[in-house]
């Protein structure tokens, strides 16, 4: 760090060396707590309440950009984080149709906003504004067409489902859909027609079954293309099981949704 970036100033008293395990009290409960804390049941250990939204960054930004954010953006009181994630390497090196994960080459970093707010009986909506109010103001500067955000970020402002025929539409989860997966929600909305037709497994950010008039569907249209990775052939092979014996028994044994 000292010699790739020598203007953050950093040293051994900025470091601490620690397991996988050790880092997750750390990171959840503050540098002072243990892996003891994280299994102590009885006790509630947190009552924060959060907020995220992601961004994908293809093109660097500009330093004045930076400069407003850091004196701006992030010296607000309610100011909330932003934690960028580098890409590249073996991560751009998958095809982005080998696997639902379609953030690949030409990806400099992610971008978290992260905000949070106490439980003491607000509802964090300062918090809330900064988050939204921020991922604003970056539109400019990040991925598009569409504007990339990673799934496991899980914000319902990009969009939630909208069900007619107590079906969830295709066309309207396109909306955060494609942000999350770019082309390759097409194709596991064709899985999901398939797995699940009825869409009795759904949130407000599932899948949906692709229309049965929009395609008629073909099993080598649902596999990845160009990209042999028995891993994620076989993980797709045991959920597309499950979903389907779960399925079944449903029709079987007439569960209610």
């Amino acid at each position: 760090m000292r010699h790739r970036f020598p203007e953050l100033g950093v040293n051994h008293k900025h470091c601490k060396e620690m397991t996988w395990l050790q880092s997750v009290p750390y990171v959840y409960l503050g540098g002072d707590a243990t892996v003891e804390d994280i299994l102590n049941r009885t006790d509630p250990v947190d009552t924060t309440s959060s907020k995220a939204t992601s961004d994908y960054v293809r093109h660097a930004i500009a330093s004045d950009v930076w400069e407003e954010i850091f004196a701006t953006w992030l010296a607000r009181p309610d100011a909330g984080l932003m934690i960028l994630d580098p890409y590249g390497g073996s991560i751009a090196g998958v095809p982005e149709s080998a696997t639902p994960f379609s953030h690949r080459a030409g990806v400099l970093y992610n971008v978290q906003y992260m905000n949070f707010w106490g439980g003491g009986g607000g509802d964090g909506a300062a918090q809330k504004r900064w988050i939204r109010d921020m991922y604003a103001f970056m539109e400019p500067h990040v991925s598009k067409n569409p504007r990339e955000a990673y799934v496991n970020y899980r914000d319902l402002d990009l969009g939630t489902n909208v069900v007619v025929g107590n079906v969830t539409s295709y066309e309207a989860g396109k909306v955060w859909g494609e942000k999350y997966y770019k082309d390759n929600f097409r194709r596991l909305a064709m899985a999901k027609r398939q797995i699940d037709p009825d869409d009795y497994f759904r949130n407000e950010q599932s899948i949906p079954p692709l229309d049965a008039d929009e395609q008629p569907l073909i099993m080598r249209d649902v596999a990845p293309k160009g990209y042999a990775n028995p891993i994620s052939s076989n993980r797709f092979d045991i959920f597309g099981c499950v979903g389907i014996c779960l399925v079944y028994v449903r029709r079987k044994y007439r569960l209610k949704s």
